[in-house]
């Protein structure tokens, strides 16, 4: 008996598991899959535009993992922000599997770029920081920070993906909260009841490696601070591992990021955002303590060029004066 070729069984495997998206969506090709389900490239008839399309795996086909994509579909129609991807559309397929539609975004994994400068590496981090502070302002902490969840595309942009495990805070109002709003379209619709927390209690959510120690235990509450501290593990992996030395004062805005203790971490992505835009600047660091020497140091790099203008002045005077013998 003939064995069929391994590409002609991997694409008949492709095809088994495209999702039959209706008349409005024609699925074209899978790009990505994860732990809930497949990516798939697709094109939107109706406005005539590529979209991407996540579609809840088959072998999870349970409620809980239907609600759990449904509610990260929730958290992204209402976290709109540049460093989020929008969500257009959502509903569940006629084998009962629950999808979203969302902007179609080409660009690179930050974890899968080549190397860059350091200053691209924290303006990068900088960017991250920022969309999760924007998070964290409409209540949704992300809790899986990790450079596979971070992509980077060709004109700049900086986005977060993958929120199926975020936490929507309870007992405050946010964007994230009441009923779900989207495009209708001829799959059936979805029903979105209020969020409610998916993990149980005790739960480990996160990556090794990246998740706070209060995640990895499964006995902490997760707030700002787990977040900060994948912040922090996510700046440490963009910088280890190089020729280029890191500066103290870096390093000290990375171990405070880490602080195994949440007390001792930044109470907020927005302040360790504020250190890495300090650190740039030229200006203190609230994670460093500088000597006199070095905030000196400081000074004089941060007004380099006003002080070779002065310095320069200076020497042109004593010249003239030696030239007339005064």
């Amino acid at each position: 008996m003939n064995r069929l070729p391994d590409a002609a069984v991997a694409r008949l495997r492709d095809v088994a598991a495209r999702p039959e998206a209706g008349e409005r969506y024609e699925v074209l090709e899978r790009i990505g899959e994860g732990g809930m389900g497949a990516v798939w490239r697709a094109r939107d008839r109706l406005l005539d535009r590529e979209v991407a399309i996540k579609v809840l795996a088959p072998h999870l086909d349970g409620a809980e993992a239907a609600e759990r994509l449904r509610r990260e579909a929730r958290i992204l129609a209402r976290l709109e922000h540049p460093g989020i991807v929008p969500v257009y559309d959502a509903g569940t397929l006629d084998d009962g599997r629950a999808w979203y539609a969302m902007k179609l975004v080409r660009g690179t994994p930050l974890g899968a770029r080549a190397a860059a400068s350091q200053g691209e590496v924290v303006r990068t981090v900088i960017r991250v920081a920022e969309t999760v502070a924007y998070a964290h302002a409409n209540g949704v902490i992300h809790r899986d920070l990790k450079p596979g969840n971070v992509m980077t595309g060709g004109f700049g942009e900086v986005l977060v993906l993958d929120w199926g495990v975020a936490k929507v805070v309870e007992g405050r109002r946010s964007k994230v909260e009441g009923p779900l709003h989207l495009p209708t379209s001829d799959l059936r619709p979805a029903t979105f009841d209020p969020p409610a927390p998916l993990t149980q209690p005790g739960a480990v959510v996160g990556t090794p490696g990246f998740m706070a120690p209060e995640q990895a235990g499964g006995a902490g509450e997760a707030d700002k601070r787990t977040d900060v501290y994948g912040l922090g593990a996510l700046l440490g992996a963009l910088l280890d591992g190089r020729d280029e030395p890191v500066p103290p004062r870096l390093t000290a805005i990375r171990a405070r990021a880490t602080a195994v203790d949440p007390a001792a971490r930044y109470p907020s992505a927005e302040a360790f955002a504020a250190d890495l835009r300090a650190l740039l600047d030229g200006n203190r660091v609230t994670a460093y303590r500088e000597g006199p020497l070095e905030r000196l140091g400081r000074f004089a790099a941060r007004h380099r060029t006003a002080i070779l203008l002065v310095a320069a002045y200076l020497v042109m005077r004593v010249l003239i004066l030696v030239f007339r013998g005064i």
